[in-house]
C-alpha cells in the first residue's frame, strides 16, 4: 500500500466515523444487536470480530407464515436458504457454500434450538424442530469463529426461544391461503418471579404447489425456567414433531419443467413416494454464578427420532440386484449428549480478560432398515427387508476461547477446538458377511480474531480459523453402486478448511453496516464419485476455493420508515479436475478445474422496506429478492436460471388493556414469476429442478390476552 493508499484509506475512516457518528446522535432505535453464539457470553456484535446477524421476532413472525426457515434467512448475507416446495426433504441451506451439495438435510452447517443441536455428531442436521411460532430471535455466525463449535460447522444457526412477560399470556394465530394452506396455534405464557414458562403447540397443513405435495406437520415446543436462588437457575426445553405420511413430489427433468411446473416427478404417483417423521427431544440447561467474576453452564439433552421413506427405485433395478437395499428406508435413532463449560470475566492488570472453557460430547445410535417397495405387482408398499445395519456415532471435544482487551483500541480474540468423531457399523441382516466397520476422525481447530475500534461508530476486524467436515453416515454409506464391495466407505477423509475474513462494522444507532470480504480454501472436498440407480459412493477432491463479499445495512429513518439491505457475493470453484459417473446408465466424465459449486448463487441481493404508522396499529413491507443463476450438478452441464422475486405484506393490531388483536394479509411473488428456486443436485436421473408458485395469497390472524 504507498503512503498516498494509506493517507485515504485514514481519510475516509475519518470522514465516514463522522458520518456515522452524527447519524447515531439522530437515533431512533439501536441496531447493534445482543449475541451470544460467537463467544457463548452476551455481547453486542458490533464489538466482535466475526459475521455474525440477528433476525428479531418481529421478522419472524409479523405477516409470516412461521412455517418454513427460510422465510426469515432470506435476509442475512451469505445464507442461501430455499424452500424446496416439498415437506418430505428439508430445505436447501448452504452458509458461504457450506452444505449445498446436500440432497435432503442440512449439512456443513451446524443448528442449535435453546443451545440444544439440531446437528447429529456426524454432521448431518435437521432443523424441522425448529418452533417460530415462540421464538424471540434466529442468530447466525458465519466465517472462522464457526470452527469453534466444532464438525461440520462452516456455519451456525442458532434459534432461542422467547421468554415470559410477566403475569399470564395466551396467544391464539389461524392462517389461511393458497393451496390451501393453514396453520393453527397456541401459546401460553407465565412468569410469576420464579418460574418463567412458554408452551407453544401449532398444526400445519397444506394441499400443496405441485400434484402429490399434500403435507402435514404438529409441533410442540416447551420452555420453562425455574429460579432457584439469585445466583442460580435450571431451564427445561421439550419439543415434538410429528409429521405422518408427507407425499414427495420429486424433482423434474428439463423437459417435465417446461411441460408443466405443477406435475410430480417420475415414479412419484406409482410408487407413492413418501416420507414420515416423528421427534421427540428434552434438554435441561443450569446455570450458575459461581461468583463475581464466574458462571457455569450445563446443558444435557437427549431425543428419538424416527422417519420411514418411500422412494421411487425402480422394481425392476431391486429385482436384478440381489445386493439393492431396497426402496424403502427405515431409520430410528436415540441420540444425547452433554455441553458444559465456565466463563471467567475480569479485569487483569486494568484490561479486561474474558475466558470460556468447555468440553462436549453427542452420542447418536442409529438403527438403519432398508426393505422392498413393492410386494408382488403392488407398488409402494413395504416388501422384504434387504437391510440391517445397526451405526454408532459420537463426537467429543474440548474447547477453549478467550477475549482481551489490551487497550482502548483493540480487542483480541482467539480460541481452539480439539475434536474427535467416531462412526461404527455392524450389519445384522441374515446370511450376510460384512465385516464391521468404523473410522475415526481428529481435527484440532484454532481461531483467532482482532478488531480495531477506529472511531466510536467504526470498527475494523479480522480473524482467520481452521475448520474441518466429517463424511456423514449418508456419505459412508456405500463403497459400490451395485452392492459388491460392503461396510463403510471409510477411506474417505474429512475435508480441512482455511477460513480468512476481514471486515467493518460502521454505526450503532439509526443506520448500522456491516460489510466483510472472505477466503476460503478447502482440501479433500467430499464429491460425487458414480451416482447410479439411487445409491451414491463419494470421495474426496482436490482443493476448492470460495472467495466472496457480504454486506449488511439497516437503517432506522424515522417517521416509521426502516430498511434492510443485504447482498452476497460469492465465486466458490474447484481448483482441480477430477472424475465423476453420474446418471442412470453411469456415464464417466470429468469435472474440471473452475467448474463452480452446484447450488451456490455468484450473487444474492435482498432489499426490504417497512413502513410503521403507529396512530392506526399499522404496517407494510415490501421486499425485493434477486438471485443468480445455480448449477444443478458438479459438471455444471445443467442450471436453474437467476430469478426477481417481490413479496409484501400489511396489517393492522389493535390493542385495549388485555387484549391484542393483528390482521395481516400476504401476497408472495406480486409478480407472477416463474422460476426454480432449488434444484436436488446431482440427481441421477437428471430429475433436478424444484419450481416455485406463482403468486401466492395467505391471510393471518392472532389474538393475545394479558392479565395485566
Amino acid at each position: 500500500m504507498t503512503r498516498w493508499q494509506g493517507m485515504s484509506w485514514a481519510a475516509l475512516l475519518l470522514v465516514g466515523g463522522g458520518a456515522w457518528e452524527q447519524a447515531s446522535a439522530q437515533a431512533v432505535a439501536d441496531l447493534s444487536p445482543i449475541v451470544v453464539t460467537a463467544t457463548r457470553i452476551p455481547q453486542s456484535s458490533f464489538d466482535l470480530a466475526a459475521s455474525v446477524d440477528v433476525v428479531g421476532q418481529d421478522e419472524i413472525q409479523k405477516g409470516q407464515l412461521e412455517v418454513n426457515l427460510s422465510e426469515s434467512l432470506m435476509t442475512v448475507p451469505g445464507v442461501s436458504a430455499e424452500n424446496r416446495q416439498n415437506y418430505a426433504q428439508d430445505l436447501q441451506l448452504s452458509v458461504r457454500g457450506f452444505g449445498a451439495r446436500s440432497s435432503f438435510g442440512v449439512r456443513g452447517v451446524r443448528l442449535y434450538a435453546d443451545g440444544i443441536p439440531g446437528t447429529m455428531p456426524d454432521g448431518q442436521g435437521q432443523f424441522s424442530q425448529f418452533d417460530l411460532g415462540s421464538a424471540e430471535r434466529i442468530e447466525v455466525l458465519r466465517g472462522p469463529f464457526s470452527a469453534l463449535y466444532g464438525n461440520s460447522s462452516g456455519g451456525v444457526i442458532s434459534i432461542f426461544t422467547q421468554d415470559a412477560p410477566p403475569g399470564y399470556t395466551l396467544d391464539g394465530t389461524a392462517l389461511y391461503g393458497a393451496f390451501n394452506t393453514e396453520r393453527y396455534a397456541l401459546e401460553a405464557m407465565g412468569d410469576d418471579g420464579e418460574l418463567n414458562y412458554v408452551l407453544d403447540a401449532a398444526h400445519f397443513q397444506t394441499a400443496g404447489f405441485r400434484d402429490h405435495s399434500h403435507a402435514e406437520r404438529d409441533n410442540f415446543n416447551g420452555k420453562a425456567r425455574l429460579t432457584l436462588s439469585d445466583r442460580s437457575n435450571v431451564t427445561l426445553v421439550v419439543n415434538a414433531i410429528e409429521t405422518p405420511f408427507v407425499q414427495d413430489p420429486m424433482g423434474l427433468t428439463r423437459a417435465q419443467l417446461a411441460a408443466d411446473p405443477t406435475q410430480a416427478g417420475t415414479g412419484a404417483l406409482p410408487y407413492n413416494t413418501r416420507k414420515s417423521l416423528d421427534q421427540e427431544q428434552l434438554g435441561l440447561i443450569y446455570d450458575d454464578k459461581l461468583s463475581a467474576e464466574d458462571t457455569l453452564t450445563a446443558t444435557v439433552y437427549t431425543g428419538h427420532r424416527a422417519t420411514t421413506q418411500f422412494q421411487s427405485i425402480p422394481q425392476a433395478t431391486e429385482q436384478k440386484d440381489p445386493l439393492y437395499p431396497g426402496g424403502v428406508i427405515g431409520l430410528d435413532r436415540t441420540f444425547w449428549g452433554v455441553d458444559t463449560h465456565v466463563a471467567d470475566q475480569r479485569e487483569l492488570g486494568g484490561t479486561a480478560l474474558q475466558v470460556v472453557g468447555g468440553f462436549a460430547y453427542d452420542d447418536l445410535e442409529e438403527t438403519r432398515k432398508g426393505f422392498l417397495n413393492y410386494v408382488g405387482d403392488e407398488l409402494g408398499v413395504e416388501g422384504i427387508v434387504r437391510r440391517d445395519e445397526a451405526n454408532h456415532v459420537f463426537d467429543a471435544a474440548e474447547y477453549l476461547q478467550a477475549q482481551w482487551d489490551p487497550d482502548a483500541l483493540f480487542r483480541l480474540t482467539g480460541g481452539v477446538r480439539n475434536n474427535v468423531v467416531e462412526v461404527s457399523s455392524n450389519d445384522h441382516l441374515p446370511g450376510t458377511t460384512v465385516p464391521h466397520s468404523s473410522v475415526r476422525y481428529t481435527a484440532v481447530s484454532p481461531v483467532a480474531g482482532a478488531i480495531f475500534h477506529a472511531t466510536p461508530v467504526v470498527n475494523l476486524y479480522a480473524s482467520y480459523g481452521k475448520g474441518f467436515e466429517t463424511p456423514t453416515l449418508n456419505d459412508l454409506a456405500y463403497r459400490s453402486t451395485n452392492g459388491s464391495l460392503p461396510g463403510l466407505n471409510i477411506g474417505l477423509q474429512p475435508a480441512r478448511s482455511n477460513n480468512y475474513e476481514t471486515g467493518v462494522k460502521a454505526g450503532k444507532g439509526a443506520i448500522r453496516l456491516d460489510a466483510d470480504v472472505f477466503y476460503i480454501e478447502t482440501r479433500d472436498e467430499l464429491a460425487v464419485l458414480q451416482n447410479f440407480n439411487g445409491r451414491a459412493v463419494e470421495q474426496n477432491i482436490g482443493e476448492t476455493a470460495r472467495h466472496g463479499a457480504e454486506l449488511a445495512l439497516d437503517a432506522d429513518a424515522g417517521a416509521g420508515f426502516s430498511t434492510r439491505v443485504a447482498y452476497t457475493f460469492i465465486r466458490a470453484v474447484v481448483g482441480q479436475a477430477y472424475h465423476t459417473c453420474v446418471g442412470t446408465p453411469c456415464l464417466p466424465a470429468i469435472v474440471a478445474a473452475g467448474s463452480y459449486l452446484p447450488a451456490v448463487p455468484k450473487n444474492a441481493l435482498y432489499v426490504g422496506v417497512t413502513w410503521k404508522y403507529a396512530p392506526l396499529g399499522f404496517s407494510t413491507t415490501l421486499e425485493e429478492q434477486g438471485r443468480a443463476g445455480i448449477y444443478a450438478d458438479d459438471r455444471n452441464t445443467a442450471a436453474a436460471p437467476g430469478y426477481w422475486e417481490m413479496n409484501w405484506r400489511a396489517g393492522f393490531e389493535q390493542q385495549t388493556a388485555r387484549w391484542r388483536f393483528s390482521e395481516f394479509l400476504r401476497l408472495d411473488n406480486v409478480a407472477n414469476r416463474s422460476y426454480v428456486d432449488s434444484v436436488i443436485v446431482n440427481e441421477s436421473n437428471s430429475r433436478y429442478f424444484e419450481p416455485d408458485p406463482g403468486r401466492s395469497a395467505y391471510v393471518m390472524f392472532n389474538a393475545r390476552w394479558r392479565d395485566r
